[in-house]
């Protein structure tokens, strides 16, 4: 019976790539799957014989199934047009979350978002990544699930300093005026407040200028506006600014829509050292202007950058980071454990999972709107679809011949 245990290996090492080749093909369409290989290794017989040489004697016992191995080269990434889909370009993995708490870590970016509007995998499990307060991200953190819902909100965030990048025109004679066009500044509640600048040329090279906003947004404000800042501008003999008595505060006082006062602004023409305002032949005009401060939104639209930031843009027009994609590494992929749903596990042989940002240690970048497929090639499937049909053919062919031999041998003893 010895004779059978042979190609009886050879069979179900046959068996076992016929399953691996038809588990391949099965994921041909399957998003971020990695194409299957078994590798085989053969069986002696344990033997202390030896021939006249001292040479050892030993009996081949057929063939086993030594590893699986992986192939985790990258598949093509597909255009969607999906927000919430992501591919990764290059090593490493994304990092999920499990119903129990457990992190997954996968390659299929096929992304979708739950009521809650947190970034999900088909399967439920949540999308991980470092948290963002304000638009700042916090890579310290510990990693949380990602939100990018429309429910997401801002809010409102008080102007501190603003600027202008502007010219006065040096031509203009002494008394002439200019005004700058209105820039907007918001106080704690939101609520925008047009800033406007007028400056008045009153000798050469020198110019003053005040800051207004207009009455109805102060209480108990009178007139059409309020002066809140003002100072003098002068300018050397090439148009650069030399005055220091420029950057004083700009001061809103008691807001009429209770918001918290006074307003408090620094700017709005940079520092003596490196300023925003200049005085040429040129028109004069305001090129630029900046607040740090804007009014409450809801999030309407986010894109994925390649470094795995989240860019959500507001219904107020600002755009704030909501977090970033988290990608972990490991060192010997070929050591992660398969668990199904497109999902990995670490072992002692794939070393724990390092995880960082997309782009720095060896790990790959992030494509938004896109999704790795599957790597599997069913022409060369096909072939090894071939093989193991032949292999499995010719051991039950040895079978069939080792069955008569014991039969002929039986049939000696009748």
């Amino acid at each position: 019976m010895g004779s059978f245990a042979t190609p009886l290996s050879g069979l179900t090492a046959a068996q076992d790539q016929l399953q691996s080749v038809s588990n391949n093909l099965a994921n041909l369409n399957t998003d971020g799957y990695k194409d299957q290989d078994l590798t085989f290794n053969d069986v002696f017989s344990q033997s202390t014989a030896t021939n006249g040489s001292g040479d050892p004697l030993q009996t081949g016992y057929g063939v086993a199934v030594s590893s699986t191995v992986a192939n985790f080269t990258e598949g093509t990434l597909n255009p969607t047009g999906t927000a919430s889909n992501m591919a990764l370009s290059g090593n490493g993995f994304f990092v999920t979350q499990s119903s129990t708490g457990q992190p997954d870590y996968t390659r299929a970016g096929d992304f979708t978002t739950n009521k809650a509007g947190q970034i999900i995998t088909p399967s439920g499990e949540l999308l991980l990544g470092y948290p963002a307060v304000g638009g700042i991200i916090n890579t310290s953190a510990a990693l949380q699930p990602l939100q990018v819902g429309t429910g997401v909100t801002i809010p409102a965030v008080a102007s501190t300093t603003v600027g202008m990048t502007a010219n006065l025109d040096s031509t203009t004679v002494v008394g002439g005026t200019t005004t700058s066009a209105p820039l907007p500044v918001f106080d704690s509640l939101g609520t925008a407040h047009n800033l406007s600048v007028t400056y008045t040329k009153t000798a050469a090279n020198t110019w003053t200028y005040a800051v207004t906003v207009p009455s109805a947004d102060i209480t108990g404000g009178t007139g059409a506006t309020t002066v809140v800042g003002s100072g003098s501008l002068v300018f050397d003999g090439s148009g650069a600014l030399t005055s220091a008595s420029v950057f004083g505060p700009i001061s809103i006082p008691a807001l009429a829509d209770g918001a918290t006062s006074p307003l408090t602004l620094t700017g709005p023409f940079g520092t003596l050292a490196s300023p925003t305002i200049s005085q040429t032949a040129l028109a004069s005009a305001t090129s630029a202007t900046t607040t740090d401060g804007f009014a409450p939104g809801t999030l309407t639209t986010y894109v994925v950058q390649p470094d795995g930031t989240i860019e959500g843009t507001f219904s107020s027009g600002n755009t704030l980071a909501l977090g970033q994609v988290a990608v972990a590494s490991f060192a010997n992929t070929q050591g992660l454990t398969s668990i199904g749903n497109n999902n990995y596990q670490p072992t002692a042989a794939s070393g724990s999972a390092v995880v960082g940002l997309a782009g720095t240690g060896g790990r790959g970048t992030v494509a938004g709107g896109y999704v790795e497929q599957s790597n599997v090639n069913i022409a060369t499937e096909f072939a090894k679809l071939i093989v193991a049909q032949q292999a499995y053919s010719a051991n039950a062919k040895s079978v069939t011949t080792f069955n008569q031999v014991s039969q002929a041998t039986l049939a000696m003893l009748q």
